[in-house]
This record gives C-alpha cells, sequence and structure tokens, in this order.
C-alpha cells in the first residue's frame, strides 16, 4: 500500500481491514469512538492499524468525514462461477469476478446466463480496484 496519500483502507482478499491515517495520538480512541468500543483495532508496523472486516463501510466514510478524502483499494478473488447470490446480495462483502460491479444488483441491465438454479457464468483470478472518496 506504499505510494497511496494517506489516509487508506484496503481489504485484501482474506483477513482484516488495513488502514493508514496520519499520526495523531488519538487515532486508536478515534477508532473506538467512530466504529464502537467493542472493536479490537490492531496497530502494526508502519502505523498501519488492522480492523475486523465488517467494518469497510463505517470505516471509509469515518475517515472521508475526517480527513476530506479516502483511498480504498479493494481486492476481489474472482471464482470461475459468479452467483445469483452476489446480485442478489445486501452489504459490502463481494467474492466474485464482478469485482463488486454486480454486487446486490448493481448491473441490472445485464443479461446474465444462468447455469442451474444459482450459477452465473464468469472466469478468473485476484483483481483489485482503488477507489479515492472525496468529500466536497
Amino acid at each position: 500500500m506504499h505510494g497511496y496519500p494517506l489516509p487508506w483502507v484496503y481489504r485484501p482478499v482474506e483477513g482484516r481491514l488495513l488502514t493508514k491515517m496520519p499520526y495523531n495520538g488519538s487515532n486508536r480512541g478515534w477508532l473506538h469512538t467512530h466504529l464502537g468500543e467493542r472493536i479490537r483495532p490492531e496497530l502494526r508496523g508502519g502505523g498501519v492499524w488492522a480492523i475486523a472486516r465488517p467494518h469497510l463501510r463505517h470505516l471509509v466514510d469515518g475517515l472521508a468525514g475526517r480527513f476530506g478524502h479516502v483511498d480504498v483499494v479493494l481486492d476481489f478473488r474472482t471464482a470461475e462461477r459468479c452467483d445469483t447470490r452476489c446480485r442478489d446480495a445486501h452489504g459490502d462483502e463481494c467474492t466474485c469476478s464482478c469485482l463488486g460491479e454486480n454486487h446486490g444488483g448493481a448491473a441490472y441491465w445485464r443479461n446474465w446466463i444462468e447455469v442451474g438454479e444459482t450459477t452465473l457464468v464468469a472466469a478468473g483470478e485476484i483483481r483489485r480496484r482503488h477507489l479515492r472518496l472525496l468529500l466536497r
């Protein structure tokens, strides 16, 4: 994640979210205040925090509000098949080849080829999307 301006959030294919923000002695307190007292942020080398995956949306919103912008990098493991469960999903987690483009019905205009009851045709590998959220 080197080379990305601060602050940033990285969601790897597996494991905890990683985030970095400008140093401030109150960063741990801010994480607890914004994400809840029950979270267990883990400070790793280089000022990088590890946070549980379900906090992605709140973490990104909070960092954008606090600093005016946040870079978000999402890794996706593309499967050999996408699935109607992705297309019909709710929430932030997506693990199929669409890289979140179809998640929750976002690309409703596409003509899907369904194979069986739930399988949609797809193929691929691990891919990365880089988004920048700016507050104006």
